[in-house]
């Protein structure tokens, strides 16, 4: 096919960065990966450079057309600034709002594309978010609710790691953005607390940082109410407000990541929850609008892929396709929201959240 990229550097090869670079790979891109560490058998180029480096960070990415950050969020401002003065497409996967506003403050003479938030919240819950607005002439709230947890979960807090733990811990800890009666605010995660029930399975639900991208700053004056709230199974926001405020561990977030990554590793055998809704007024008829999805495990070419690993991936590298094949503007700052779920599911990436609710193989 004909495209505007070619060339991408995956910087990042955990779960979901071998997983990017073998569906890219899949669709057609040329892909080139490198990590501290290689798995034994990539199936793809790889190469090692100390992305510390600003001057060989600056060096590598001349040679291709795009750069994907799969690393966390405290090396992405860097790699962004690196990937801009080449010219280069920028896409990450950052649930960290300030590194993403300073994303934003370079867009203005960008010559590529900055795309941050590009994974499944943010990411992918905005754009499913801007679709049920668009239904309505009046939109009285959005709401959107995301929960990564264990198919059979075990313990008090039934829950499962099976996400970078200084993310998860920073949405714990970090003030959320919410629209509430029409005005922008800064709120305390965990809290808000409220009962979800998904295929019969009963959830809890509550704020926590990051999950709405840049979605206050555009619908802030066009819609009354605006929230993210990250899904669990009954109990679990009570032991962790125990556990970083009572215990103190919010005082030491890198230690209160290696407990609780020590106490809940992951499991393979996970759900991802997608709990949205849209509220408003379709002409005089006042009426809710839901996206309501369940999400589990795929097997992706003989790869074994975690519902959170592929709904990720295959979030970004639909957005690369995206841009690859000028559905999204070749230069500046992307808003998830801003992009079309329909045009979204239509790629070959996002095809995958179509039609895949029950899991199975591609």
């Amino acid at each position: 096919m004909n495209k505007g990229i070619d060339s991408i550097l995956v910087l990042g090869l955990g779960k979901v960065g071998l997983l990017v670079a073998r569906l890219l790979k899949k669709t057609g891109f040329s892909v080139t990966g490198s990590d501290l560490h290689f798995p034994a058998d990539l199936g793809f180029a790889s190469i090692a450079f100390d992305v510390n480096d600003p001057q060989a960070l600056v060096k590598i990415l001349a040679k291709f057309d795009a750069v994907i950050s799969c690393l966390p969020y405290t090396y992405n401002l860097e790699i962004a600034k690196a990937a801009q003065t080449q010219g280069v497409h920028y896409f990450d996967l950052t649930e960290d709002v300030p590194t993403t506003q300073a994303i934003k403050s370079m867009s203005e003479n960008a010559t590529a594309v900055l795309a941050p938030q590009c994974g499944l919240a943010p990411g992918f819950i905005a754009i499913v978010g801007a679709f049920l607005a668009a239904g309505f002439d009046r939109v009285r709230s959005i709401k959107l609710r995301v929960g990564a947890l264990p198919q059979n979960p075990t313990g008090l807090l039934g829950y499962a790691f099976n996400w970078s733990p200084e993310g998860v811990v920073n949405e714990y800890l970090n003030d959320c953005e919410v629209i509430e009666n029409g005005l922008h605010k800064w709120v305390s995660p965990m809290e808000w607390l409220e009962t979800l029930v998904i295929n019969g399975i009963q959830l809890e639900a509550f704020t926590t940082s990051g999950g709405l991208g840049t979605m206050c700053e555009t619908f802030l004056g066009r819609v009354e109410n605006l929230d993210y709230k990250s899904i669990r199974y009954p109990g679990h926001v009570k032991l962790m407000n125990f556990f970083f405020h009572e215990l103190l561990m919010r005082d030491n977030r890198q230690m209160a990541g290696e407990i609780l990554t020590n106490a809940k590793p992951a499991v393979n055998d996970d759900v991802v929850f997608v709990h949205a809704s849209g509220e408003g007024w379709k002409g005089e008829h006042l009426l809710r609008d839901e996206f309501v999805k369940a999400y589990y495990p795929l097997t992706i070419d003989d790869l074994s892929c975690r519902a959170i690993s592929w709904t990720t991936a295959a979030s970004i590298c639909a957005v690369v396709e995206m841009v690859s094949e000028a559905i999204l503007p070749e230069r500046g700052f992307i808003k998830q929201e801003e992009i079309s779920l329909e045009k979204f599911l239509q790629t070959r990436n996002g095809k995958l959240y179509d039609s895949r609710e029950h899991g199975g193989s591609i």
